[in-house]
């Protein structure tokens, strides 16, 4: 196994990293799948791995690309059905009393944002990455990482009426 202790890493990044997907997927089920498989990938290369950094890395990563397949499959279900089922994310029975009604606001206005803007505004938000850590999680440019978030404050800032 690599240098450090999955078990632990499993304790401590479980939830941080469930918090991270749901932003991107926005849906716990989905979320949770997203995150078992990053877990099972990255026990299949704890040899590979020297460090906890890197294992954190390659959580980030593998959620941020699961979290995406996750929203391709969506879609895909979607085309070939010709049309969204109705109680295909109802959301819970609680959640009015879990979710206060800006936070309501800031998921819908999240959920129009395209997917590159939507997933660095959480990786940075959600999971409190800098730039760099973004880009490493994305696969994008620390500037494109820069120019996406940028344009979807913009856009929030329109979309819930210019406040902060």
């Amino acid at each position: 196994m690599g240098g450090f202790d999955f078990d632990e890493l499993y304790r401590t990044q479980w939830w941080p990293m469930i918090r991270l997907a749901q932003g991107l997927v926005d849906d716990v089920s989905s979320a949770e799948d997203v995150v078992q498989d990053a877990f099972a990938g990255l026990y299949r290369s704890t040899a590979t791995l020297a460090e906890p950094g890197a294992a954190v890395r390659y959580l980030r990563v593998s959620v941020v690309n699961g979290a995406r397949s996750a929203l391709r499959r969506r879609r895909t279900v979607r085309t070939w059905l010709g049309q969204r089922r109705e109680d295909e994310h109802a959301p819970p029975a609680d959640e009015p009393s879990l979710r206060s009604a800006d936070q309501q606001a800031a998921r819908r206005a999240l959920a129009v944002l395209p997917a590159r803007q939507r997933e660095v505004l959480t990786l940075r938000f959600l999971a409190d990455l800098s730039d760099s850590e973004i880009a490493d999680a994305t696969g994008m440019s620390p500037g494109h990482v820069r120019s996406a978030a940028s344009r979807g404050l913009a856009t929030l800032r329109a979309t819930l009426g210019g406040h902060s």
